[in-house]
This record gives C-alpha cells, structure tokens and sequence, in this order.
C-alpha cells in the first residue's frame, strides 16, 4: 500500500491526472521520486495515441508536432517548465549561490526566463517537424528516460536547503529508489536502441551528460539541488534528446541510402 501511496503522490504532484488525493506525509513520499518515470509512461502513451490519430487522419507535419510540443505541458501543467523558468532567470544573472537560490524561489518571471521559454518551445517544435514519420513515435520514450535522470538527481545529488525536493529526498528509501529509476533508464534507452541503435544510443547518452552537467552546475552556482533545478533537468535533457533522435536519425538514414 506504501507503494501506492507513493504513486499516487507522484502523480499529484506532478500531473494534472485525476487520481484519489493522498495524505502529504513521509511515509507516503517514499517511493514517490521512483514513481515518476510512471508519469512518462503515461504521457507516453497519449503521445502514441496522438501520432496514431495523426496517421489515421492524415493531420501535416506542423499541427501534429504542435502537439507533441504541447501535449506533455497540458499533462504536466507546466510544472516542471516553471522550474527550468527560474533557472533561466537564476543563471543569468550569474549571481552567488545565495543570491541564486533567492532568485529560484522568486515567483516572478524574469526576461530571461519569457525568453528561454519562448526559444525552447521554437526549437522542440522544430525539431518535432524535422523527425521522420516512422521515428516520431521514438518520442514517446523519452518523458519516460528525462524523468528517470530528474528522479535519479532528487535522490542522489546533495540538496542546497529546505523545500518540496529536500523532503521527496529526505522521506525517500534511497536505495530502492535508486535502483527502479535505473532500471526505468535501462528499460527506456533499451526500448529506443531496438527501434534505432544509433539515434536511441545518442539520445540516452545526451539524457546522462545533461545529468553530469545539471549535477556540476548545481554544486558550483546554486550550493546544491532543488526542486527548480531538477525541473530544469528534466526539460533539458528531453531537448537534448529530441535534437539526438533528429540529428542521429538523419544520420543513420544517409549512412543507409
């Protein structure tokens, strides 16, 4: 029951699926951070079922990448975009670790964050055109392998203070958790390397450097992790994965003809 618990924390506090409201306490958040790959799955699955809608109905390229750019958001509610938000505006301002802590936990929108935002959206948009039909549905791996690297960073990087991650972390059973998030990886990156060894070896490798870099970068200007930082993670490593299916995809395509 702990488990489920657990699950059903993740998923209301980190979608906007209807699920039975749990109680906010310790032992409820012990599995909640493993749990969350469980959200990629789901939003996974909407995004098989959008681009089989797209195919049967024959919807053009600009319309159906629209929703795969827009479709994670309204699952999400845009959460995990507030947290790569403040650290746009956080980094900018290249700020010591105090001061950019201060600046992740303001509420306000900074220009650099209206303006990250609006390139992010731009390029995954882009680059959601530039896949090939038979390799869009490539994509619905990779919520399942950015929330298993973001999982990964909440359980095992050094927190800097107080907040929604240092209690997820705190209350987690770290060893079990550690190990069902790799194994969410492993299954995630498996699955896309049967598909396409090339392009689904590059993107999981982008999705572990985005971890490498959040976990440096983190240390260095922020004093440790948080809950923004690991929103930011989780966004980047799905860009940078993305662009891999893109790039590597159209590699392998030319190397083949």
């Amino acid at each position: 029951m702990r488990a489920l618990r657990s699950i059903l924390m993740a998923f209301s506090m980190f979608s906007r699926l209807p699920v039975p409201r749990t109680a906010w306490e310790p032992d409820n958040m012990t599995y909640m951070l493993a749990a969350f790959p469980l959200i990629g799955c789901a939003i996974g699955l909407l995004l098989w079922g959008w681009l089989w809608v797209c195919g049967a109905l024959s919807i053009g390229t600009a319309l159906s990448a629209a929703g795969m750019t827009l479709l994670p958001v309204a699952v999400t509610g845009g959460v995990h975009l507030d947290g790569f938000c403040d650290t746009m505006d956080a980094l900018a301002s290249h700020a010591e670790p105090q001061r950019a802590r201060a600046i992740l936990k303001d509420p306000h929108a900074g220009a650099f964050a209206v303006i990250g935002v609006c390139a992010y959206f731009l390029l995954y948009f882009a680059l959601c055109t530039e896949l090939a039909p038979q390799r869009r549905f490539l994509c619905c791996f990779l919520p399942i392998l950015s929330r298993a690297v973001s999982g990964f960073a909440g359980v095992c990087f050094p927190v800097a203070d107080k907040g929604l991650l240092h209690d997820f972390s705190a209350s987690a059973d770290k060893r079990t958790s550690l190990g069902i998030l790799i194994a969410w990886f492993v299954i995630g990156a498996a699955a896309m390397l049967c598909f396409d060894a090339l392009a689904g070896a590059a993107a999981a490798i982008a999705a572990a450097a985005c971890c490498a870099i959040v976990y440096r970068m983190s240390g260095r200007r922020f004093g440790g992790m948080s809950g923004d930082l690991a929103g930011y993670l989780l966004q980047t490593a799905e860009l940078s994965m993305l662009a891999c299916l893109v790039l590597f995809g159209k590699a392998g395509l030319v190397c083949c003809s």
